[in-house]
């Protein structure tokens, strides 16, 4: 810059003794290169500076070829240097001050100039020249401080989700601690949902709706009669695709179950809105015309609105669950497989190392080595189906049935058992925290048959028909009675499982021998129905 202002010196005054102010500018800003943190040395320096542009400039204009006042224009240029370091060590009032010093040295300068031995008073154009040096001089102090704030936050950018994530999650442990369990069940609070409704308004069938991959929607809960089969894609021409975009009550004269006959029917969809994001829907429906006038809405909204809050926040919490839990059985996995997998393959090695020197009449080392050999392969076996387990998750488009089936088949495969599959899964889909639990329960089903059955076949039923599911895995081993304390461990993990998702656990003999355990989540009108009516006398 100083060489820029020298040149621009010379054009405009075509004398080089007016040179000395580029040298005193030079001198000036010798403590701020020496010093640049100095409390004080920089400070005064930089007000040097800001001293010498504005005698400079008024002296040069006073003296250049062309007039007008355009001459100041050569030394004030040099002004972005100390407004720019100001910015950037973040002393914004300083660069102020030194913009205001410069404009009264200047104007003082412009009154007190000589012009051939006589004193002039600042002339128009020279008022103007300075005006728009200082105008651009502050424009670019505020540029310079707008930036480094941005620099500042895109530094501080990496470390801050990590504290607003680690403020979030200490609240969250807070109110898990405080709230019971069922508070934060996203289906209890959608069946209480449910029930309140029923108390303000008719409806024939009424269901509680949430968000899930592949922009698809969940039955949380549902009430009716029949079962219903409700549309569950947001990309449909429907009332419950219409609330959830608009985040507005629909009303329709249709029904929004895809398996309803037909016939005269109210619908309304209230979306649930916590904030500006729609985590769930409401959607009521009566066999009657007008069911749903503006006031019914109004009492259905005063229930909806608060709730949606509570949904959210059961919802945020299983997802964190499960995030955690999932990254917890993926760790568990890599450290399995790269350390104790690893070792115990090495140690096999060894002993068929072992196995091929042992001398022709070693008979009884031998048969050790062989059998400390089958056992070494049948913990590596062991460990191989733990891994496969570890890793097994419920794919966002295959659904429940077939993660459970290719678990099923994995483990029968490897065990010598025969499986016989029935799978009954409905297009829609259960929340993903209730499909990774009922998952996880009957891997330890397959894998207590699997362990302490002893068993030829393995029978693994899957019917799903949200918010109704059923799993139920049985063998024709020894039973229940003669298993060992690890099998009953599995039991009350399975029973552990089933409560978290408000299932129910049923372990039963199986006639003539083995043992059947089910789960089932939610209640299906369907199956009720058709069961008590074929149910014997008395049962």
């Amino acid at each position: 810059m100083l060489g820029l202002v020298a040149i621009l010196t010379l054009v405009a005054t075509r004398e080089m003794g007016q040179l000395v102010w580029v040298v005193l500018l030079a001198v000036a800003g010798i403590p701020a290169v020496l010093a640049p943190r100095h409390a004080l040395l920089g400070p005064l320096g930089r007000f040097a500076e800001a001293v010498i542009i504005g005698l400079a400039a008024s002296q040069v204009a006073a003296v250049a070829v062309t007039g007008g006042g355009w001459g100041a224009s050569a030394i004030l240029p040099y002004l972005a240097v100390p407004l720019t370091v100001t910015a950037l060590s973040r002393r914004t009032r300083e660069g102020a001050a030194l913009l205001g010093v410069t404009a009264a040295v200047l104007l003082v300068g412009g009154a007190l100039t000589t012009s051939g031995g006589q004193r002039q008073l600042a002339q128009p154009w020279y008022l103007a020249v300075c005006a728009q040096w200082l105008i651009l001089a502050a424009l670019g102090l505020y540029a310079a401080a707008t930036f480094q704030r941005v620099v500042r936050a895109r530094g501080a950018a990496e470390p801050q989700p990590y504290a607003e994530a680690t403020r979030l999650l200490t609240q969250l442990r807070s109110v898990a601690r405080q709230l019971p369990g069922a508070t934060l069940d996203p289906g209890g609070i959608s069946e209480h949902l449910v029930e309140e409704l029923l108390t303000v308004t008719r409806a024939d069938r009424a269901a509680v709706l949430s968000a899930s991959g592949g922009g698809r929607l969940v039955v949380l809960a549902q009430r009716g009669a029949d079962r219903v089969d409700w549309e569950t894609t947001l990309d449909a021409d429907s009332a419950i695709a219409d609330a959830w975009a608009s985040q507005q009550p629909q009303t329709a004269h249709r029904s929004q179950a895809r398996s309803h006959p037909g016939g005269e029917v109210s619908a309304l969809v209230v979306p649930l809105v916590a904030g500006v994001r729609t985590v769930g829907l409401v959607t009521l429906e009566a066999d009657v015309a007008n069911a749903y006038p503006s006031p019914v809405v109004a009492r259905v909204r005063a229930l909806t609105d608060p709730a949606a809050l509570r949904l959210e926040a059961a919802l945020l919490f299983d997802e964190v669950r499960s995030l955690a839990t999932n990254e917890e059985r993926q760790r568990l996995a890599r450290e399995i497989h790269d350390g104790v997998a690893q070792e115990l393959v090495m140690v096999g090695y060894g002993i068929d190392n072992a196995l091929a020197t042992v001398h022709s009449d070693a008979k009884e080392t031998e048969e050790s080595l062989r059998t400390l050999r089958g056992e070494v392969t049948r913990v590596i076996t062991e460990l191989r189906l733990s891994l496969f387990e570890l890793r097994s998750e419920v794919d966002r488009h295959g659904g429940l049935a077939a993660a459970i089936a290719e678990y099923a088949r994995t483990v029968g495969a490897s065990a010598g058992l025969r499986v016989h599959l029935s799978l009954d899964e409905s297009t829609a889909r259960l929340p993903a925290a209730t499909e990774a639990e009922l998952l996880r329960i009957a891997q330890e089903a397959v894998t207590n048959a699997r362990k302490h059955a002893s068993a030829a076949n393995l029978w693994v039923t899957c019917e799903v028909d949200p918010p109704y599911a059923r799993i139920e895995v049985s063998d024709d081993g020894q039973g229940i009675a003669d298993q060992r304390p690890d099998g009953r461990y599995g039991l009350a993990i399975m029973a552990e499982r089933a409560e978290r998702i408000r299932g129910r656990l049923e372990i039963s003999p199986r006639h003539p021998s083995g043992t059947t355990v089910a789960v089932v989540v939610g209640t299906s009108p369907r199956r009720d129905n058709v069961r008590g009516s074929t149910a014997p006398e008395g049962e």
